[in-house]
């Protein structure tokens, strides 16, 4: 009996062991012709003139730079391997070493990361970089890991604002009867409710025809991604109100990150991290120059009170109760 135990054990070790080389094989190739180089495949969904493709581009230059060649990077934009959700699930596959995901994308898969969509989560800006360059953040980036997702890093996407069409949103009476745009994502369409509007999941590619037809009455997003979209040729109002910051993560496989060895580890780590210090850079000059193009083509930016749209959505705290998001809300509630 102990005998079949023993070789029962043994197989179902050598079966993981297999498993685990096959995964991070897959995702994580010897370059041809050169033993002592491993090149690790990341993808992504964004263009190649974004600020998070350029923080990718950086590290992949340190990376090379900090190994010697050893380690390479190759990167797939523009969704060549697929969605955001794709490329996540091909982490947890082993056909992807990296990808870039928003934190809202990866709620599906880590849930405890849903507590970047809750509403006026951060008091400002100061407060949420406390939060992610603290150990909160760096706990938040580790707690997919037994999922098979482990994040390195991650890069700023600004804050989410409302835009509108026809009349500027000065304080939550103003969205009431409002038809607005929001990502299909629960919390997203409990805060527009709570603000006294009429919460509208479309696709993000189908919102400026839904604009221009009246379909929805107005949206919410960041500067860039107001302006890189021509939304603001509908839009005439932008309302920075600052409901939300959901950053994006850098995320590497689990068994990819443990096949590396320690060296490989810190030179990847050491990239990421510049990376990150290197788009947030990009990212605060593309949002300056967004706004100032939006105000050259007539957009109004709408002056407005924060602190009326916190109370009215304050109530949103209760329906964290009992979920994995609600110790994550108190530890960046408490945080200075």
């Amino acid at each position: 009996m102990d005998r079949s135990i023993s070789f029962f054990s043994l197989g179902a070790l050598v079966g993981a062991l297999s498993a685990t080389f096959v995964f991070s094989y897959l995702a994580a190739d010897r370059v041809e012709g050169d033993d002592a180089a491993k090149v690790l495949k990341l993808a992504h969904g964004l263009d190649t003139g974004h600020p998070v493709h350029l923080g990718m581009e950086r590290m992949q230059e340190r990376v090379a730079d900090l190994s010697g060649g050893r380690l390479k990077i190759d990167i797939y934009p523009s969704g060549v391997l697929g969605s955001e959700v794709q490329c996540i699930e091909q982490l947890q596959s082993g056909e992807l070493a990296m990808t870039k995901t928003s934190t809202a994308a990866m709620e599906t898969f880590i849930p405890a990361l849903g507590v970047f969509g809750v509403p006026y989560l951060f008091d400002n800006e100061g407060h949420y970089w406390n939060v992610i360059n603290g150990e909160i953040g760096s706990d938040l980036l580790a707690i997919g890991k037994e999922s098979g997702l482990f994040g390195l890093c991650f890069y700023d996407a600004g804050s989410r604002n409302f835009y509108s069409t026809d009349k500027p949103i000065r304080s939550p009476a103003d969205l009431k009867g409002m038809k607005i745009r929001v990502q299909n994502s629960r919390m997203a369409i409990a805060m527009v409710e709570a603000l006294g509007g009429s919460p509208t999941p479309i696709a993000w590619g189908e919102l400026y025809s839904a604009l221009a037809q009246g379909v929805v009455d107005g949206a919410e997003n960041n500067p860039p991604s107001f302006e890189s979209n021509r939304h603001y040729e509908e839009c005439r109002y932008f309302t920075p109100d600052a409901h939300t910051r959901v950053p994006d993560l850098l995320m590497i496989s689990t068994p990819v990150w443990e096949s590396l060895s320690a060296q490989e580890r810190e030179w990847l780590q050491e990239a990421a991290d510049e990376s990150s210090s290197y788009q947030r850079e990009l990212w605060t000059e593309k949002t300056k120059e967004s706004i100032a193009k939006v105000i050259a083509a007539g957009v109004e930016i709408v002056d407005c009170d924060p602190s009326a749209f916190q109370e009215a959505c304050a109530s949103i705290a209760d329906t964290l109760v009992g979920t994995p998001v609600e110790p994550w809300f108190k530890k960046i509630k408490s945080a200075n």
